[in-house]
């Protein structure tokens, strides 16, 4: 006789649900912590890992572990180390999350704050400050004028992808190239008009790094980021909804434009955090999410924190491999990011043409 096995309860789904939530999300925890210890230690001095936790949890008064023995570790974990691998793990979860919610609102797997022109904005506005010289809000200025880029490039691509009510993939892409080729044009200008300091720190925009990272910048990113990744997880519910197609979330009480509109400020926020003293790093935004998506599903209560996450552990070890691949060399990481997102790029665009049966 066979036997017959219940189906499982709503219940038993539910608590499976959850435990595969928070072992995901405790997986990527523990891998950021790990990233972040070896990010730390390796580099022309090594630091071993008991020695970067131990010099972390005495700066935290608990008498643990070992102290770099070398003379000059403390010093060089604190003063360079940890300032570069805390930027790095803001930034990479600012991108990656952005790059969610802008895949969710846009409800394609395409968007992304690189291809769709909102890093280069963000970076114009930035580069016009440094330009310019302006100081009007002191050591925020540069994060300020780096948002409102950023909001206007968003804006734009909002308003100019859409077609009937919807966004087509092809007007998205191409309205993308367009802005980044007119930021391109503004960063050319600028340091056609700047000196040679200004011009040095504009070819840093363009190819992205973290060299240089120091807590007054971690304490100006800090805020951006942590507050915008908080937007972004209470708008994830309602980008559930918003999967269902506008006239579905209408149904339930979503506003869908005003939505959007918050989904875009939060975009903006993240994205000038990202690239406020990081310059431009491309393709975060579009690998981490679907990579994560093809772990978690689609749920936007899961795939934003795990976002956030996978984002900062990417682009901890990215940053440790641009310090390391070539001895006493210091690699652009957004040089990186991209020699890594543009094949899985290019690959999205021919899944989607042989998914969909077209590119629209």
């Amino acid at each position: 006789m066979t036997a017959v096995v219940p189906a499982p309860t709503g219940a038993r789904l539910g608590l499976r649900a959850s435990a595969t939530r928070l072992g995901l999300l405790g997986g990527l925890a523990v891998a950021l912590a790990g990233a972040l210890v070896l990010g730390a230690g390796h580099g022309q001095l090594d630091v071993p890992p008991s020695e970067v936790v131990g010099a972390v949890l005495h700066r935290l008064g608990l008498e643990w572990g070992p102290l770099p023995a070398h003379p000059q570790g403390e010093s060089t974990l604190w003063q360079v180390r940890f300032p570069r691998v805390v930027m790095a793990a803001l930034a990479g979860s600012a991108l990656a999350t952005a790059g969610a919610l802008m895949q969710g609102v846009f409800g394609n797997p395409l968007a992304e704050p690189g291809v769709v022109g909102v890093s280069s904005g963000a970076a114009l506005g930035a580069a016009t400050v440094i330009v310019l010289g302006l100081a009007f809000a002191g050591t925020w200025t540069v994060a300020a004028c780096a948002f409102l880029g950023g909001l206007v490039a968003t804006l734009l691509v909002y308003l100019m992808s859409r077609d009937g009510g919807r966004t087509e993939v092809v007007t998205l892409v191409l309205t993308g190239i367009a802005l980044n080729a007119v930021a391109g044009a503004g960063l050319a200008f600028l340091m056609f008009l700047g000196d040679t300091q200004s011009r040095e720190e504009i070819v840093f925009w363009q190819l992205g790094s973290l060299n240089g990272s120091r807590w007054e910048q971690v304490s100006v990113v800090a805020p951006l980021a942590l507050g915008g990744i908080l937007a972004a997880l209470l708008l994830a519910p309602r980008l559930d909804l918003l999967a269902l197609g506008d006239r579905a979330a209408r149904h339930v009480g979503v506003d869908v434009e005003r939505l959007r509109l918050g989904v875009i400020v939060v975009v903006a926020l993240l994205t000038a955090a990202a690239v406020a003293f990081c310059g431009i790093i491309a393709f975060v935004g579009l690998v981490v999410p679907h990579l994560v998506r093809l772990v978690a599903g689609p749920g936007h209560r899961l795939l934003v924190p795990a976002s956030a996450l996978g984002g900062a552990v990417l682009l901890v070890l990215a940053d440790l491999w641009a310090r390391t691949a070539i001895a006493y060399a210091d690699l652009p990481i957004g040089m990186l990011t991209s020699l890594v997102g543009g094949p899985f790029f290019f690959w999205l665009l021919r899944r989607a043409r042989r998914t969909a049966g077209g590119w629209a």
